[in-house]
This record gives structure tokens, C-alpha cells and sequence, in this order.
């Protein structure tokens, strides 16, 4: 039961802040000093990456007309749009799809640190907070997805190899690029939500693989633990997206990026406490 309620908690988290650009890894992390599930440590890698399936999941679920080229409502040119868009979320998702796997390992092994996170956070909080200041005296190029050039889509894709840093979020790393190469905010947050659709599956399923190569196995226990966080993430997801693009309507993130400096500040003081004493 309590790793249960742990599992509850940790999937409120993800599902919080996998699309709100302030890290989940960076939350999870601060998270797991005080809830440490009691499974194996092979187990815990694994539910940390897969229960971002239930985030996906709420994008597909929210957008799933949108998304859908061969929704009969839609006209041909819609359908052909749908599939241009499609296009580029998959031209996007190359540069992760070539580097991921070859410094995933890496970035788990030495990166995933309360001195690299606590950095990744305040760094980013205050690009936020610059790129909105800067942005505020010029117009976006690319206000619709219709609008959005293959090649700015490609570069955003590059830009999103960014979060490959733990800490740095990856709808952080997508929005910041996109907003920067000159996209509208809801633009931004639009592309950075389909993108993570095949790049999250992708490393979900690259971190299953390697969890079974490895001799592993789910337990009954695990895979009801793993459900249950999977499942939580999404609902919380669900509500956290729709939040999002109603906030963005009316606000620009610059609120986001002073809460990552407040919390990577958190962070910095926690641990840091914790190697003095």
C-alpha cells in the first residue's frame, strides 16, 4: 500500500510537469529524497521513463482529431495537412532519434546529479525569462502549425537534444527553441506536445528493452505499480495541458521560468546542506 501511494504521488508529479516547461526529472528527483519506492533499483529507472507513457497518452487523447489524418469528418486538404504536420513531428524527432540513443546511458550514469540539475533549472528559468523579454518586441513567423517551415521544425528538433541534460525539460528545451526561432507561443507549446508523442514512446520502449536485456522482469507488484503511475500521470497530464493553453492565452511563461529558479535555488540549498553535513 505505500508503495502504491508513492506510485500515486510520483504520477501526479510527471503528469504536472512533463509539459509545463519546469523539468520533471528535476521535480521527480528532489522527490525521490523523500519517497524512495521500495522495488529494485532496475525497477525504479524503468517507472521514472515509462510512466511518461501516460502523458503521451493524454496528448493523443486531447488532440486525437487533430492529429488524426483519416478522421472522416475532415476534408481532403485537412487530411493532407494533418499528414504535412505529421511530416514534420517526424522530421523533428530525427536528431533524437540518432543522438538518444547513443548518450542515454552517459546522461544517466553521470549527469543525473543535484549540481547538474540544480544549473539546468536556474539556467533555463532565466533564458525563460530573457527569450520572453526579447520576444516582446518582435512578432512570430510561424503563428499557425500550417506556418511552420520542415526546416524550423528540424531545428527545433536539434534544440530539443537539449533536454537530454537532466533538468533542462524537454517541452522547456522545445518551447524555448521554437519561441526563439520565431514561433508563437501557442505554436510552440502545440509542437513541443505532438513532438513528445514518438520521442517519449521512443525512449519508453528503448528503456523497457534494455530493462529486459538485462534479465528483468515485472513482478505482479511491479507491473500494478507501474500501471497505477502510468495511469495517475495521465489523468493529471490531461488536466495540466488543458491548463497550459488556456494560461498561455493571456500570460507568457516568464512565471515558469522564475519558479525554476526558485526551485533549482531548493535544490541547490537541499543537497547542498546535505554535503555539509
Amino acid at each position: 500500500m505505500i508503495t502504491i501511494i508513492q506510485a500515486i504521488i510520483l504520477g501526479v508529479i510527471e503528469g504536472i510537469t512533463e509539459f509545463l516547461p519546469v523539468s520533471s526529472t528535476g521535480h521527480l528527483y528532489l522527490a525521490n529524497a523523500f519517497i524512495h519506492l521500495q522495488e529494485p533499483d532496475a525497477f525504479i529507472n524503468l517507472f521514472m521513463v515509462v510512466i511518461q507513457l501516460g502523458a503521451i497518452m493524454a496528448v493523443v487523447v486531447l488532440y486525437f482529431h487533430k492529429l488524426n489524418p483519416f478522421a472522416p469528418s475532415k476534408t481532403l486538404a485537412a487530411r493532407r495537412a494533418t499528414w504535412v504536420l505529421w511530416g514534420k513531428v517526424v522530421v523533428a524527432m530525427l536528431p533524437s532519434l540518432i543522438v538518444g540513443p547513443l548518450v542515454n546511458d552517459f546522461m544517466d550514469a553521470h549527469l543525473t546529479t543535484w549540481p547538474v540539475i540544480t544549473t539546468t533549472l536556474i539556467v533555463y528559468g532565466v533564458l525563460f525569462i530573457v527569450i520572453e523579454n526579447w520576444n516582446s518586441h518582435r512578432r512570430p513567423t510561424a503563428t499557425d502549425l500550417t506556418r511552420l517551415p520542415l526546416k524550423m521544425a528540424f531545428a527545433i528538433g536539434v534544440l530539443q537534444l537539449l533536454s537530454l541534460v537532466p533538468g533542462t525539460s524537454r517541452s522547456g528545451a522545445t518551447i524555448l527553441g521554437a519561441m526563439l526561432l520565431g514561433t508563437s507561443r501557442f505554436v510552440a507549446a502545440e509542437f513541443s506536445f505532438f513532438l513528445a508523442i514518438p520521442t517519449m514512446f521512443g525512449a519508453s520502449c528503448l528503456k523497457v528493452l534494455k530493462f529486459v536485456l538485462h534479465g528483468n522482469q515485472l513482478t505482479t507488484s511491479e507491473a500494478a505499480v507501474l500501471g497505477i503511475g502510468v495511469f495517475v500521470s495521465f489523468v493529471v497530464a490531461y488536466l495540466a495541458i488543458k491548463f497550459l493553453m488556456r494560461f498561455i492565452q493571456h500570460h507568457d511563461f516568464k512565471i515558469f521560468g522564475w519558479y525554476r529558479i526558485v526551485l533549482g535555488l531548493v535544490v541547490l540549498a537541499y543537497f547542498g546542506a546535505q554535503q555539509l553535513l
